[in-house]
């Protein structure tokens, strides 16, 4: 296709959605659900439920009991396999409708793909680019719904997720008129859910937005940049969040928990629930259920081999690699984009919790519990954005690296294998079980709702009203504003304890008083609390404004249990740290083991295990690398 037919076709369809946009409404904004339109009482019983200022989520042990005793005379209705984004979404939106609901993760929440994304909570300018060019409805309608869903999850978490602006490099005419008409339409399609609109900025302007963006490169010269606006998140902490508000609905949720084999009727072979296997201590126990919701992301297809061993696989696992960079390789507040490289791929930097995270799109690669990023994968991420820097870019710089598997996946009705999805399915293949696959983060709250109504379809469920969760904020969410921290920084302190044991004060300086809003949002002052009167208002890490309260306050209203659930999903050292994370393991461990009343062959087994699962991140220390460019 030619440059003239690309732009001929571009701004005939966007000048076509003008034209009926001009009109009082807009063509390509799919309507509205009857979620829009409030939820009434049992909205407003919910979210008091999960607000009460004195209300905390039941303890492991409670959460545990509940599973156990539902027996085949009294059922849960729904019990969910997989504790990532969609799993916990599962449950949040089932509790939500008045079923009974338990929940069981293998490891900890989001301990797979939900912690290990881009970060971003994105629309998919790419797939509005495939829609216009292959004139794809299916690729227009992901947009149509990824761009609702965006605002909406921002709006239910607004202290984890915010919207953030990606600078777009334009190195000649054709590239800025391109892109700009590209990213009007993606405005224009997001209609009441626009976060900002875009705008072109000259060369000039552009460096100083983004100091380190190189005006001229071997055989170019910048043109200007287009800056469009998407989302960003703190994924395993939302991932949490929904956890946690899960379980102060109503729901019984257990992590460190798998499921060994299901319980079937013997009549009819139809699932009626499963055999579960507490990992933490050892004990297996049953539990019942109408309906079983297998949402275990790239492992879905081992869950469903449980049911039947001879079930045709679905997911065509596809890798992600990220590396984290000092936050000088990019200001704050302004992301980097280039939509296509010199092999056709994805590159993008991205500030993201005082550091720089930069990446790929996807690869094939296997499925395997603990990903890792290749050292070629690493170099290609550092050679790709160095061609769009004016500084010198280094592996040394590399503080951690890691890797996550996206389970695209295949409708197992399809006659062909061509037919993998960037969407999400849902299906039941099994008697008693639902699965549910696919899609990403962006539009996990509508997966969940199109599997709940498929369980309810599937176990003839009642359920007491309509889904809720369109307009229900997550635990934190509700009442917290962008000010919030202040209140933190005026009213509480940091009380630490020396080596030799005196306890000094210290400021609840904004750096932390920042990141305890934004991690925990109106349950911040829950944590400065213990930091204040505990003593534990110590830094674990020069440079990172996580503190020891947080390890106690995870512990015990988390679900946090172990080094590894605290160092990489309830604070995100691991991600932006690797050997600072390290560093933070010793004290990290001393506190999990006065809050769980480890021993100290627990302690031993803890350092081991964290050690062992840091190896995987190749921060420039621990991984092996001879390259003279980036030395």
């Amino acid at each position: 296709m030619t440059a003239t037919t690309r732009l001929r076709r571009l701004s005939t369809i966007a000048g076509a959605a003008i034209a009926v946009a001009s009109g009082g409404s807009i063509f390509f904004y799919p309507s509205i659900s009857a979620n829009d339109r409030g939820g009434g009482s049992n909205l407003a019983a919910i979210r008091q439920k999960i607000n009460d200022p004195f209300a905390f989520v039941p303890s492991r042990e409670v959460q545990q009991s509940t599973l156990i005793g539902a027996s085949s005379a009294n059922p849960l209705d729904i019990l969910v396999i997989g504790g990532g984004a969609t799993g916990t979404g599962v449950a949040l939106d089932a509790v939500t409708r008045g079923l009974r609901v338990g929940l069981v993760e293998r490891e900890d929440f989001s301990s797979g793909t939900s912690s290990r994304s881009t970060k971003l909570i994105h629309g998919g300018v790419r797939y509005l680019e495939k829609a216009v060019f292959n004139l794809d409805y299916g690729q227009l309608k992901l947009v149509f719904h990824a761009l609702e869903e965006r605002k909406q999850l921002i709006d239910n978490a607004p202290h984890l997720c915010h919207a953030l602006p990606c600078m777009t490099p334009c190195f000649n005419w054709f590239e800025a008129v391109y892109y700009w008409m590209g990213l009007k339409m993606y405005d224009l399609v997001a209609g009441r859910r626009l976060l900002h609109l875009s705008r072109y900025y000259s060369a000039q302007e552009s460096a100083e937005l983004f100091p380190t963006l190189a005006r001229k490169g071997k055989d170019r010269s910048l043109w200007g940049t287009v800056v469009y606006y998407d989302g960003q998140m703190n994924d395993s902490r939302l991932n949490v969040g929904l956890a946690c508000t899960s379980a102060l609905a109503g729901a019984a949720v257990l992590n460190h928990a798998e499921v060994v084999s299901f319980l079937k009727d013997d009549v009819s072979k139809r699932i009626i629930g499963a055999h579960i296997r507490d990992n933490l201590s050892g004990k297996e126990f049953d539990t019942y259920a109408k309906v079983v919701v297998n949402a275990a992301g790239p492992f879905c297809d081992s869950v469903r081999k449980i049911a039947d061993n001879d079930v045709r696989p679905i997911i065509c696992p596809s890798s992600g690699v990220h590396i984290v960079l000092p936050d000088y390789y990019s200001p704050e507040g302004m992301g980097l984009i280039v939509p296509k490289t010199k092999d056709g791929r994805v590159v993008f930097m991205l500030p993201w919790l005082g550091r720089t995270v930069a990446g790929t799109t996807d690869s094939n690669t296997g499925i395997t519990l603990l990903p890792e990023p290749h050292e070629d994968e690493i170099q290609f991420i550092l050679d790709a954005i160095s061609d769009y820097l004016n500084v010198k870019v280094r592996r040394t710089d590399v503080l951690s690296a890691w890797s996550g598997i996206r389970p695209l996946a295949m409708d197992p009705s399809a006659k062909n294998t061509e037919s993998i999805s960037r969407d999400h399915v849902v299906f039941e293949d099994y008697p008693g079980m639902v699965t549910v696959t696919g899609g990403k983060w962006t539009t996990y709250r509508s997966m969940a709702e199109d599997a709940v109504n498929a369980a309810i379809k599937a176990g003839k469920l009642n359920p007491s009203n309509r889904c809720l969760t369109t307009n229900l904020r997550l635990v934190g969410g509700d009442g917290w504003e962008p000010s919030s921290f202040t209140l933190l920084a005026q009213q509480y302190m940091r009380m630490k304890s020396t080596y030799s044991g005196k306890v000094v004060p210290g400021v609840m300086d904004t750096a932390a008083a920042k990141h305890l809003s934004h991690a925990y949002g109106t349950l911040a002052e829950r944590v400065a609390a213990i930091a204040q009167n505990e003593n534990l208002g110590k830094r674990l890490a020069h440079g990172y404004p996580f503190l020891e309260a947080e390890v106690a306050y995870c512990a015990r209203h988390e679900y946090c249990e172990s080094a590894v659930d605290f160092i990489a999903r309830r604070s995100r050292l691991a991600f932006l740290d690797t050997d600072a994370a390290g560093r933070a393991l010793p004290r990290i461990i001393e506190i999990l083991a006065t809050e769980h009343k480890w021993d100290k062959t627990r302690e031993t087994q803890e350092l081991q295990k964290a050690k062992e699962f840091l190896g995987t991140f190749k921060s420039s220390r621990n991984a092996q690398f001879h390259d003279g460019k980036h030395n």
